[in-house]
């Protein structure tokens, strides 16, 4: 069969018919930085401590109400590939620094604005590049002059709260106080001498009911359900965790027994009672007060447990499991078997407790240091203490992200502005069409303080002039003020400090998004694939 050659001229011959293919400034740049601009547009609204809240219904119809840029981002599951950029960069920020998601996505996109301009004016897309990436390396050699200070000491309760309670401000503004006083007592109660934190090791338990102020720390762990048998209260205990079920198995094969007499039934299950009978009396004869199972717990099992005074607790998570393990200093076993003494945990108090309507089995230590710290988080709804778990995981990370470098600067926009400053000075110096580029990333970073300041009801323009005029002056940490709307304040005496890493790590992150979605020239798109398409018809039963 001879080769089919395409009379139509144009790359679109060589592919598929149904594919697209879109090249050039206007087709496929403009329309990559008009993506773009949307994205940011959508997360603006949400940035600083008075940020608009969103209310999103993800695919499986699940409600969310929130202002974190990285729940929104999650849950509408962007299909642009050039947003998609922005969205990645986003993300990474988060397994960076935990926080700072929305500053990367408003910059990003506010580079790209600004990048358009100078591209209509005629510059060409590599010059706007190495511009950017010049500014963006200026950035970084001016940061460490504009650090403030330094947390020497993470055990130093006041001096985290001051950092935390920055990062918990605009998720939760009005209350920062007081959750920034619980993030710090569960991550100080746990950090190891060589100041090693896991953010796993802060775990969150939420109980509706009551209100936020009545959330409260304990050391150790606690779960959501009751305990099995009829013993609720154990002091200063040894631990048994299993990971099997606490129940007599099943033999692999069938059998029939034919059964005459009333004392052949008795003796029919004697043997099992007794092996039972005999398992359960090793383990309190070991020492053991408390069993944990990751398995269903027989009746027979539960008879003999009671009978011995045992507290059992059943945990279906295998995560919850080995956390529990950790915090305990136990081996989880696969089998029911004696466990060793150094397989064996021990915890001071492990007791039944009822948390507004609702039954928990906390494991807590009265000891200073433990492995693990539980923040329990009390609300009028589920949408809130959502919310606030979000606010907590970020003040946590910004606590593990004081661990690596705890240098600090001013916050409230003061940084972004006083980089503007010195990057507009540099641009003027620098040679050649690169000048406009490095112009265009110091205006680009006035968007986080106009940000902050729209979002509080000021006219942004008047904040940026007073902000200017100060800083001109050389008060470098004059930010924005969100309790007196349209003025300026000294951001260090206010106690808003931001991390000297997750600024870098913003400024990083955007431009690196934004230079490699303005390097895309050309949009192939292969002809999508055949194959059925799901039913419209959300109604399964009907035929």
């Amino acid at each position: 069969m001879a080769l089919h050659v395409p009379k139509a001229p144009g790359f679109a011959s060589m592919l598929k018919e149904g594919a697209r293919h879109y090249m050039g400034l206007e087709e496929a740049i403009y329309r990559n930085i008009d993506a773009c601009k949307e994205i940011a547009k959508t997360t603006r609204s949400a940035y600083g401590p008075h940020g608009q809240n969103k209310m999103i219904i993800n695919h499986i119809e699940k409600l969310f109400v929130t202002n974190d840029a990285a729940t929104i981002l999650n849950e509408l599951c962007v299909q642009h590939p050039a947003a998609k950029m922005l969205v990645m960069a986003s993300q990474q920020q988060e397994q960076e620094c935990g926080d700072g998601t929305n500053a990367v996505l408003i910059l990003a996109g506010a580079l790209l604005e600004h990048a358009e301009e100078l591209l209509r004016m005629g510059l060409s897309v590599p010059e706007v590049i190495a511009g950017y990436e010049s500014a963006c390396s200026k950035a970084q050699e001016i940061l460490p002059d504009l650090v403030v200070g330094q947390v020497k000491d993470l055990r130093n309760k006041e001096e985290v709260k001051k950092i935390i309670r920055s990062a918990v401000m605009s998720k939760q503004y009005g209350s920062e106080d007081f959750i920034a006083e619980l993030i710090t007592d569960a991550c100080t109660g746990i950090l190891t001498q060589k100041n090693a934190f896991n953010v796993d090791n802060v775990r969150v338990c939420k109980i509706l009911g009551s209100g936020l102020m009545n959330s409260t720390v304990l050391q150790g762990m606690v779960f959501k359900r009751s305990v099995e048998g009829t013993v609720t209260k154990s002091d200063k205990s040894n631990i048994a965790i299993f990971s099997c079920p606490l129940d007599s198995l099943q033999t692999e094969t069938k059998g029939t027994v034919l059964i005459k007499t009333a004392e052949e039934l008795m003796n029919f299950s004697k043997g099992e009672e007794d092996q039972m009978d005999k398992h359960i009396k090793a383990l309190a004869d070991a020492g053991c007060n408390v069993l944990v199972t990751g398995g269903k717990v027989g009746e027979l099992a539960l008879h003999y447990c009671n009978k011995y005074n045992l507290l059992i607790v059943r945990v279906m998570s295998k995560f919850d499991l080995r956390r529990l393990a950790r915090s305990v200093s136990a081996t989880v076993l696969p089998k029911i078997t004696v466990p060793t003494a150094e397989e064996m945990g021990y915890c001071d108090h492990v007791y039944v407790d009822e948390i507004g309507e609702t039954s928990v089995v906390i494991f807590k230590q009265d000891k200073e240091e433990t492995i693990i710290s539980t923040i329990v988080i009390r609300g009028s709804s589920e949408n809130i203490m959502d919310d606030m778990e979000r606010a907590i995981d970020d003040g946590v990370n910004t606590f593990k992200a004081m661990t690596r470098d705890s240098r600090l600067v001013a916050g409230a926009g003061a940084t972004e502005i006083e980089l503007a400053k010195r990057i507009t000075t540099f641009g003027e110096s620098a040679p050649g069409l690169e000048q406009y580029g490095i112009k265009k990333f110091a205006q680009a970073l006035e968007v986080l303080p106009q940000a902050i300041a729209e979002n509080t009801g000021a006219k942004s323009r008047e904040v940026l002039s007073k902000l200017y005029a100060r800083h001109q002056k050389g008060e470098q940490n004059i930010g924005v003020n969100i309790e007196e709307v349209g003025t300026v304040m000294d951001a260090v005496e206010n106690n808003i400090l931001d991390l000297y890493s997750k600024l870098l790590w913003i400024f990083k992150f955007a431009t690196s998004a934004a230079c490699t979605v303005l390097s895309v020239d050309q949009i192939i798109m292969a002809k999508p694939a055949g194959g059925p398409k799901a039913r419209e018809n959300k109604d399964w039963d009907e035929d």
